[in-house]
């Protein structure tokens, strides 16, 4: 997991239109970044719908919500038009991302096979890309109000 105090690295990524936005297209607004393991999962579809939610309040706290995991863009498609999700889903399929915020862990399964799976992690980034909190293995379900209250 990356430090406070640190520059978020810039990326560029494909959200769930195919349009690539990068960290730098948000310079000047707060950015709510969290990383989830899988679209569709009963832990990250109560995670986004909660930031769902609670999106008009993070746009008064002058905030984006950008989700970012290793699903296709037409998976994050599914995802935000089933849920009615308001805010950006990037896809990191390669997991470059995920692995640059420091939120990739890698073991092996009983099989002897490589794992490599994303860690449930939010930072929350100023207006001049610097973290300024970070919660690693935080809880789906609190983790968007958690975040709104970092915001106050």
């Amino acid at each position: 997991m990356l430090e406070v105090g640190t520059k978020a690295p810039e990326f560029t990524l494909l959200d769930q239109n195919g349009v690539e936005r990068s960290l730098s297209d948000y310079s000047g607004q707060k950015v709510v970044l969290y990383f989830y393991p899988k679209d569709m999962t009963s832990g990250c579809t109560s995670q986004a719908c909660s930031f769902g939610e609670l999106y008009p309040q993070f746009r008064e706290k002058g905030a984006v919500v950008l989700g970012v995991s290793k699903d296709t863009v037409a998976s994050h498609k599914r995802f935000e038009e089933k849920y009615g999700l308001p805010f950006t889903l990037l896809s990191d399929p390669e997991m470059q991302v995920i692995e640059a915020y420091g939120t990739l862990q890698v073991g092996t399964t009983k099989a002897g096979n490589v794992s490599r799976r994303t860690i449930r992690t939010t930072y929350l980034i100023d207006e001049e890309g610097v973290i300024t909190r970070a919660f690693g293995k935080v809880k789906a379900k609190e983790n968007p109000t958690q975040m709104l209250a970092e915001l106050a």
